[in-house]
């Protein structure tokens, strides 16, 4: 009587199986990788270019993603007015229809910061990043952002998927759909966290939403272990590893055939056929103790405030250097840059953690001739208001607010857009998280228009219909 596994390897027996047993076993299962691009899912869904539709200038990303708003009035914008009527009423010349923060009658509060200007440029930067202002001559900051979402969840959401609701691709999806992967033996998206605390939303943040699961940010562990179950238990041989991986494929496929529809069952195939490609090339990758101790140095290795978002920039720069093609780190998990109260306690802590590796992480790429063609964007859901909370905090502030953008061909040493006097409303050049997103894909060189996915007999492209890119960030 045959048993359970011989059963199973006589019932399966599909065209992939014949191309697989044709390229000596599970040793193939690079071939099936690719192959997976050739099913009916995944062919539907793919973009027929996959190739930029004009010359792009970065080829790579590295988002920073300050979770929970940092407060651009304190950090890039400095509003001098707004210290001459702290603790009044706002004027109500400064007043409009409040729909998304908090009571306008609270009284202003002061920012005690100290600032100067940096660089060549001159840019205006607060005592709070004296790493970061190192760096200006490299940052387009961006101080006339805007966006919808009023609350934590649905800011995060929007800034990465382009609306407050859930159901969206994320941003990272949509340049994995649309370019693909440099590499085929890393993850095209990935992931990280300064700490083990998850993001707001969790992994819908990184979601594919309605396009294959297989396009998803894959999340890196926070620590020395980055992926972890990637090395074979010790005990098991490499041969009967490979029969106990060939027979799960074996069982997935079988249950997939039934089930065309259900995307995620093919991406969990095609995450265990990159898991196996991995096993030889991401333990290098993520291996730190291959850099030099100047170079952990920079990233602030060695201190228990800094080395924690240090070590997560060191792996982002290892990865676009080895063709990840899109690297989201988030600082402050859980919304840790919210201050409804204790303003100065909770932004110096989150500045000390952060300020010190985003500029090593500019600084090295910079250096290594990567930041060229990699595009690193720092800035969180949304501002604050220049109202009080809590009698030493400030609230959300969706309606105007400050990101940056360097590399990737972004000029540098470079101001755009203004908020008001007191730093509520954007006011000149405004740009909503749709221009933003816009503007990144232009820098990829993709349209926002013309990267098409069709859903439900719907053409969806990644910021719904709206959305200008800047093209006046370049650098010529």
């Amino acid at each position: 009587m045959m048993n359970f596994e011989e059963q199973v390897t006589n019932d399966i027996f599909s065209r992939r199986e014949l191309l697989l047993r044709g390229g000596a076993g599970f040793g193939a299962l690079a071939l099936s990788g690719l192959l997976a691009r050739d099913n009916a899912l995944a062919k539907a869904a793919r973009p027929s270019f996959l190739q930029p539709h004009f010359a792009p200038r970065a080829k790579r990303v590295i988002f920073l993603f300050m979770e929970g708003g940092p407060s651009h009035i304190d950090l890039f914008d400095p509003k001098p007015l707004l210290n001459k009527l702290a603790g009044q009423r706002m004027p109500e010349s400064f007043k409009r229809p409040i729909t998304a923060m908090g009571e306008t009658e609270s009284p202003l509060l002061a920012s005690p910061r100290t600032w100067k200007r940096h660089g060549q440029s001159g840019t205006w930067v607060s005592d709070w990043l004296p790493h970061t202002a190192g760096c200006v001559d490299d940052l387009a900051v961006i101080r006339s952002c805007w966006t919808n979402g009023i609350n934590h969840s649905g800011g995060v959401c929007q800034m990465n998927t382009g609306q407050p609701l859930a159901g969206r691709p994320s941003l990272g999806s949509w340049v994995n759909y649309g370019l693909g992967t440099e590499n085929e033996n890393l993850p095209a998206f990935v992931v990280m966290t300064d700490t083990k605390s998850t993001p707001t939303n969790g992994p819908r943040n990184w979601s594919a939403g309605f396009m294959p699961a297989a396009y998803q940010g894959i999340r890196l562990n926070p620590g020395e272990e980055p992926f972890r179950h990637l090395n074979i238990p010790k005990g098991v041989t490499p041969q009967t590893h490979r029969r106990k991986l060939e027979l799960l494929r074996r069982l997935n496929e079988q249950h997939r055939a039934t089930r065309e529809h259900q995307s995620e069952l093919e991406a969990r195939i095609r995450s265990y056929e990159l898991a196996y490609r991995m096993q030889a090339t991401a333990p290098e990758a993520v291996d730190l103790s291959r850099e030099s101790e100047a170079t952990k140095r920079l990233y602030g290795f060695g201190n228990q405030d800094t080395e924690p978002f240090g070590r997560c920039c060191l792996l982002a720069r290892r990865m676009v250097e080895r063709g990840v093609r899109f690297v989201q780190i988030y600082h402050g998990a859980g919304s840790k840059w919210d201050s409804h109260s204790k303003m100065e306690e909770n932004h110096s802590r989150q500045c000390r953690q952060s300020d010190l590796p985003t500029a090593g992480l500019l600084k090295d790429l910079k250096s290594r001739g990567l930041l060229e063609e990699t595009l690193v964007i720092w800035g969180g859901e949304f501002g604050r208001t220049p109202m009080s909370e809590k009698g030493d905090g400030r609230d959300h502030n969706p309606t105007g607010f400050t990101m940056w953008m360097a590399g990737g061909g972004v000029r540098g040493g470079q101001v755009i857009g203004a908020t008001d006097e007191l730093g509520l409303w954007a006011t000149e050049n405004r740009l909503h998280v749709h221009d933003l997103h816009a503007t990144v894909l232009h820098l990829l060189g993709i349209h926002n228009l013309d990267l098409i996915y069709h859903y439900k007999g719907r053409p969806e492209n990644p910021t719904i219909n709206e959305g200008e890119a800047y093209t006046k960030i370049t650098s010529g």
